[in-house]
Formats: C-alpha cells, structure tokens, sequence
C-alpha cells in the first residue's frame, strides 16, 4: 500500500525507475493531463461541471444527446464556448508518451479526453474512449468531417456541405453509449501491460475504474493532484502535475 507523500524529485526519481524496469506500458489519462494545455478540466473547483455557467441548463444536460436532439443551436453554442479548444498545444506530458512510444516502451494511450493532444504530440497508439471534436459526421449522407468544418460554420449549427444534413461531433455525449470495438482495444491493452500508469483522472467513472482494476496484475501507478478511490491499491501515488512529473522522470532516464 503507497503509505508515504512523494516531494516531486522523489516521484520523477521512483517514475523513472518504473520506466526502465517496464517495457510494455500502458497509459491512462483523464482531463488533468490537458491541463497543463489550458484546456480546464470538469470536475475540479475550476472545472467546466463546477463554474456557475450563464447557460440555462446544467452542462451535464446541455451535452446530453438528448438536448443536442432537442436544441442543437444551444447545444453548439455550449460546445463551441467550453468544449473546443483549437488554439490548444500538446504539453510536455504529451510529448514525453510520444517519445516513449517511439522507442518502444509505451505500447498504448488510453484517453478520456477528445482533443487529439496525443495525436498532434506524435502518438500513433491512441485509444479515445469518449471520441474526438477532430471529427464530424453527418447524420443524413453520415460523410466525415474536420473540426475545420465545424469552425468555419458561418451559422452556430454546422451542417454538411454536400448534403445539408446537420453534423454532430464524434464525441460520445451523455445518454450514448462507447463504442464495443474501442473498449476492446482499451481492455486488450490493459490486460497485456506490464506497467499501467494512470494520470489526470478522479477514476471515479466508468470505464475508468474497471481499467483501474483490470491492471491490477501489472504495476500499477497513479499521478493524481488530488486522492482516488484506487490510491491504495496501487503500488506508487505521486499527488503531482502528470505533464511535469513525465518530464522530469524522462530526463532521468
């Protein structure tokens, strides 16, 4: 059971131990890896499900497929102000998994997140549970689209430019369900890793508790600002920045 508080020379020294000693690692994260991106996450004091809004409904409902059923126009108008972040970059967590990737290490990225910061960062294995704002399909020819396309509606509703059909994000909304096949993909890689690092989530929700558990033959780490329900089953807790954890634990290897 991870007992001690880590300083954050100790965690990147215990994180890069970890590292070398693994070859086929997995990793997990959740909205606290694109902080460090500017892009806020959702459940923290500063989240997107915890500022008072100037909506007129609760963001959970206003990114329900539901109301974007019912309401399309205020479903964009939310998804555009909180959701898109174009001007976004990879941080130096991204980064460090791509490289990690490319000599071999790093088998897999399993996200909650749907802004392709694990793409433009240069990873290839990347698993997105929840989808991605980068494409767009539409409901009527079902064609596919860039976020280009969304960005450069001249009205609030995109719509395709060969049928007129209006498109939706291939994201997955609150009252759908994931996708089999990425869940496959997902429960493959945990169950054949070595090391699965998890970062940036609360696991506090489906599927991200079940991946908790189903790594727990490999060694388990957790970087997490704040505690998890997981914390005392892992074998190492660093209460740190992932992005600048990642990066400091790289440099020592």
């Amino acid at each position: 059971m991870p007992s001690r508080t880590y300083s954050f020379d100790e965690a990147a020294d215990k994180l890069a131990q970890y590292i070398s000693e693994h070859s086929r690692i997995v990793f997990f994260g959740g909205a606290g890896t694109s902080t460090e991106s500017g892009i806020p996450d959702f459940r923290s004091q500063d989240g997107v499900f915890a500022k008072q809004q100037v909506y007129p409904h609760a963001p959970e409902i206003m990114v329900s497929r539901p109301f974007y059923d019912r309401d399309p126009e205020m479903f964009y108008t939310f998804y555009r102000d909180k959701l898109i972040h174009p001007e976004a970059k990879p941080n130096v967590g991204h980064q460090v998994l791509a490289q990690l990737e490319q000599q071999g290490k790093l088998q897999a990225v399993i996200t909650q997140n749907i802004d392709g910061l694990h793409q433009a960062a240069g990873s290839k294995e990347v698993i997105e549970l929840h989808g991605s704002v980068h494409r767009n399909d539409c409901l009527s020819c079902k064609k596919r689209y860039p976020l280009a396309t969304v960005l450069e509606s001249v009205s609030v509703i995109p719509y395709c430019p060969a049928c007129g059909g209006v498109l939706k994000p291939d994201v997955v909304l609150y009252g759908e369900t994931l996708n089999e096949q990425v869940i496959a993909d997902a429960v493959r890689n945990v169950e054949h890793t070595d090391l699965l690092i998890i970062a940036g989530t609360s696991l506090s929700v489906q599927p991200a508790a079940s991946f908790a558990q189903m790594g727990s033959q490999a060694a388990t780490v957790i970087i997490n600002r704040t505690s998890t329900p997981f914390d005392n089953a892992a074998d190492a807790v660093f209460n740190h920045s992932s992005g600048l954890l990642l990066e400091a634990a790289f440099k020592r290897l």
